[in-house]
């Protein structure tokens, strides 16, 4: 299927790809696209951005998650009349040694997908005129079509435009692609994205963000070439993907109902994690360890993902029937998958920001607290590592470790494998029913693993029938 697509990429983090993007969609939003986001790498909480303040529905697209056929039939499933793609860190940081693998520039070239960059030129002058030409140097693929000023005054812009003209002028007679200048953003009061120890803060926790999505999006209207962006969003081929060549093993039977964990302390999900627990015939039923008194009643899964829970730590130590109803479902068997928060939140005690100490459900001994730095960050690929069986066994799931807190109890039922420089480390408790670790599990990269759950929490609620 023909699919308009554009990536909003930029030269580093902090350049304002995520303000423009979100303006961006609401822009097509109002102006009647049929648009679908997605966010480049492992991130969680910019596509939150994109569903909850603009309606738009996000994903993920990745490279060392997916093949790139994978990638293609993410997008040509969607269905959309225009996918935005924001990009992360610097449009050409990837996996460190291994040439760019799951960069944004990677995925723009698996999708054939024009890339629009944006640079921040607050404090800067002609050198920017270097650092775009340095840009295009690396673009090999020619997929770089515009590029977007931030943080620019009018009157510089209207200043040092001809100068960038020409030079791309000159590159692009070389490369035989048309690269331009689309615009300029002035520097727009309080529309910065607070950030906290996890990256942006949530979307909910920033005031009036409505508003402020609505004066970039004004902004764009007023300081950005629409007409020509839409040409490179309609410029793009057709998206072409093979058929998936061994499709996940569906566990046939009855539907299971999967309790997950969504609240302000447990919110990091990815969409392509749900849709592959509903393709397996798995009923996702949301609850609350915050908020709520128990578990659902007819529930034979639990899913408890990321988020933060440090910043929460009082409210869920006291809903104590939450954690009794997660501790005695655990004790009786059911099965479950706890990533990164929701791990932290199944040990004995939680230290919060503050250094208080809390006690949480109990499930595994020991104790999480904020050790002040990144730990074991990245992606990893995840083995059984062979002293019990587990619900691994002779499987790999990719994931990504991005925490500041650890536990003096990680487990070692499985080992972890960063690419390119194959440092490893023992992470996970696992065995048949259940996972529970610190790295994030991007579940399409091992359908079987899905599978295998859904067929433990058949054979749980066979053998619980009341639930």
């Amino acid at each position: 299927m023909t699919c308009g697509r554009v990536m909003i990429a930029a030269a580093k983090s902090g350049s304002g790809k995520t303000v423009i993007t979100c303006g961006l969609l609401a822009w097509l939003k109002e102006h009647s696209c049929d648009v679908r986001s997605y966010k480049c790498g492992p991130d969680y909480i910019d596509p939150m951005f994109h569903r909850q303040v603009i309606g738009i529905p996000g994903g993920n697209l990745d490279t060392f998650y997916s093949d790139p056929d994978a990638i293609r039939r993410q997008i040509a499933e969607s269905q959309c009349d225009v996918a935005v793609m924001e990009g992360v860190m610097g449009l050409y940081d990837g996996i460190p040694g291994i040439s760019g693998r799951g960069s944004c520039y990677d995925v723009a070239r698996v999708t054939g997908t024009s890339v629009v960059l944006v640079l921040d030129v607050k404090g800067m002058g002609y050198t920017m005129i270097s650092l775009i030409k340095g840009l295009l140097l690396e673009d090999t693929a020619c997929l770089i079509r515009g590029f977007v000023l931030n943080r620019i005054s009018p009157g510089y812009y209207e200043d040092i435009k001809p100068l960038i003209e020409k030079a791309l002028r000159d590159i692009s007679e070389k490369r035989g692609t048309k690269t331009e200048i689309l615009g300029g953003i002035p520097p727009l009061k309080d529309l910065q994205l607070d950030c906290r120890h996890l990256g942006l803060v949530m979307p909910e926790e920033i005031d009036h963000l409505r508003e402020k999505v609505a004066a970039v999006k004004r902004a764009i209207d007023e300081h950005i070439n629409t007409d020509r962006l839409l040409q490179i969003i309609a410029e793009a081929d057709e998206i072409k993907a093979e058929p998936e060549a061994c499709p996940a093993r569906r566990i046939s039977g009855p539907e299971v109902t999967l309790a997950v964990a969504r609240d302000e302390a447990f919110c990091f999900y990815y969409e392509e994690n749900m849709k592959i627990l509903e393709q397996q015939g798995i009923r996702v039923v949301p609850f609350s360890p915050l908020h709520d008194c128990c578990l659902p009643d007819d529930a034979s899964g639990l899913l408890l993902g990321g988020g933060y829970p440090e910043l929460h730590a009082s409210r869920l130590s006291h809903n104590k029937s939450m954690r009794e109803s997660i501790r005695t479902a655990i004790k009786s068997g059911m099965p479950y998958l706890a990533e990164c928060g929701g791990f932290m939140y199944l040990l004995d005690q939680l230290t919060d920001m503050d250094g208080n100490n809390y006690a949480m459900c109990g499930v595994f001994r020991g104790s999480s607290q904020n050790t002040g730095k990144l730990g074991r960050f990245g992606y990893v690929t995840i083995r059984e590592n062979g002293s019990s069986p587990t619900i691994l066994r002779g499987l790999s799931v990719r994931g990504h470790e991005f925490h500041y807190y650890d536990s003096d109890n990680n487990g070692s039922d499985a080992t972890a494998v960063k690419p390119g420089n194959k440092r490893t480390w023992e992470c996970i408790h696992a065995r048949s029913v259940f996972l529970a670790g610190f790295p994030h599990l991007y579940y399409p990269s091992c359908p079987d693993l899905i599978a295998r759950f859904k067929q433990a929490m058949q054979d749980y609620q066979q053998e619980n029938p009341g639930r």
